[in-house]
């Protein structure tokens, strides 16, 4: 998506160990209205796979998958970071290292919103080494469910997350893949969209 490489560009900022912030648009303030259009691009990737739901972690991921589920008029479940006291005791749960925080963190989706058989995307805001997809798609096991593709607003395809997934016959789609940043530069990856 020419769109969000430019939108990369224009907005984002390099950090040193490889963090690219783009707070401007997507994960501290958000540009609904390109968000929207983001959400259109992935459902016209997705328009000829079943979808029942779309599956996330919180928070950052959420606003991407609204814009998603709002075109395919499917619901969203993310998974929560926290158990907090109205979270049933029934949960499937899976644990991930954030890159960008550098920890470990457990997350939870109730049993009472993946079912069996049910036919997910995954859709979050950035994949670097894919330690929370693959956590979602652990849930989505644990669930009997499928995860039929993934789509990311950000891959960071230097990083190899992407890669490993794709490599296990997962579908992922990703609006921008970056294959290379500097301080003063960031190298994307040509795309046939």
């Amino acid at each position: 998506m020419k769109a969000m490489e430019e939108k990369i560009r224009k907005e984002g900022k390099v950090f040193p160990g490889n963090i690219l912030k783009v707070g401007s648009f997507l994960n501290h303030q958000l540009d609904a209205d390109f968000l929207m259009d983001v959400g259109r691009e992935i459902a016209d990737l997705y328009k000829d796979t079943k979808i029942d739901k779309i599956v996330t972690i919180e928070t950052s991921g959420v606003a991407v998958a609204f814009a998603v589920a709002a075109i395919l008029h499917v619901p969203v479940v993310y998974a929560k970071k926290h158990r907090s006291s109205n979270l049933s005791s029934d949960l499937y749960s899976a644990v991930v290292h954030s890159f960008t925080h550098n920890a470990d963190y457990t997350v939870y989706i109730s049993k009472e919103y993946l079912h069996e058989d049910e036919k997910i995307l995954i859709v979050d805001d950035f994949l670097a080494v894919g330690n929370a997809l693959n956590g979602l798609m652990s849930i989505i096991d644990q669930a009997k469910a499928q995860t039929v593709g993934i789509a990311t607003a950000i891959e960071k395809g230097f990083q190899g997350g992407g890669d490993a997934i794709r490599a296990k016959g997962i579908r992922v789609e990703s609006m921008a893949i970056i294959d290379a940043m500097t301080d003063t530069d960031i190298v994307f990856r040509p795309q046939s969209r």
